[in-house]
């Protein structure tokens, strides 16, 4: 038996919802001024999405602790644990699940039925951790062994490529990483900076335009440029309260002609955080 444990930073498909046998969240705790908020199934975006336009002061997350990864290694009757996390180069999540995998193997070396645990550092986030962990499940029910699906999930982390587009850059404008100038004048031309991930999990721009289609546009063929072998790959999109153009986006991917298919589910809290109302993240 397997068991596929995500920080909260990663969506649920629906499937994955209902499946609590094989998937877990480890929430963060996301901050708005002194106001709190797990960001687990209590989450309410709406609530938070208002916090965050109503404060001054950026929005902050938390990651869990190693003591909340023990206990949901320590509380799965698997004996295939695999840990997914959202980039090192953005958060503390996936040091505090190397740390709790290295104390789980200390207390249980001599024991016979010892679990096997890995911990894959994402490079990516939200929708991005969804597809790793979608490639595990696959890699698990297909019978390959503990060392075999390690291997398959860190080279299709490899060729992974994260996108995303804000609607709004107010919040990185309050978290002091963009210029109030800049951040005034990309709202009053609507321009929109088109962003990616890096190969080792930080973020780039990667081009931008006016107007949210035509970065959506900018979006679909940076990712065409970079992807290998489309038609073998899966695009997942999560936005943040933008459902129309999440499908509009869809629409755009499934044009191509190029993939085998594409998905879309709303942002948890730790990836509406970042993305903002009408943020969009797209993962191949």
């Amino acid at each position: 038996m397997y068991k596929i444990i995500i920080d909260s930073c990663g969506e649920f498909t629906p499937a994955m919802k209902a499946d609590t046998g094989h998937f877990s969240h480890v929430p963060l705790t996301l901050q708005v001024g002194s106001w709190e908020q797990m960001d687990d199934e209590t989450f309410d975006q709406g609530i938070f999405l208002k916090k965050m336009k109503e404060s001054k002061e950026p929005p902050h997350s938390a990651c869990p602790s190693p003591a909340a990864y023990l206990s949901e290694i320590e509380d799965t009757d698997a004996d295939h644990v695999y840990i997914i996390t959202l980039s090192a180069k953005l958060s503390g999540s996936y040091n505090a699940a190397v740390l709790a995998k290295n104390l789980y193997d200390e207390d249980n070396e001599d024991e016979d039925d010892m679990k096997k645990v890995h911990v894959f550092d994402s490079k990516s986030a939200s929708i991005g951790q969804t597809l790793i962990a979608q490639i595990v499940q696959q890699a698990e029910e297909a019978g390959q062994s503990f060392e075999e699906v390690i291997r398959t999930a860190d080279e299709f982390i490899k060729g992974e490529h994260t996108f995303f587009v804000l609607e709004s850059l107010e919040t990185l404008r309050k978290a002091g990483r963009l210029g109030s100038l800049k951040a005034m004048l990309a709202s009053t031309l609507s321009i929109k900076p088109v962003m990616g991930s890096t190969p080792e999990g930080s973020i780039q721009q990667l081009g931008q335009a006016r107007g949210m289609l035509r970065a959506l546009d900018k979006m679909v063929d940076c990712m065409t440029e970079v992807t290998l072998n489309p038609g073998e790959r899966v695009v997942a999109i999560s936005h943040c309260a933008a459902p129309d153009t999440a499908s509009s986006l869809k629409e755009k991917v499934k044009r191509t002609g190029l993939f085998k298919d594409v998905f879309v589910v709303d942002t948890d809290g730790v990836a509406s955080m970042y993305a903002g109302p009408g943020g969009i993240i797209m993962a191949v």
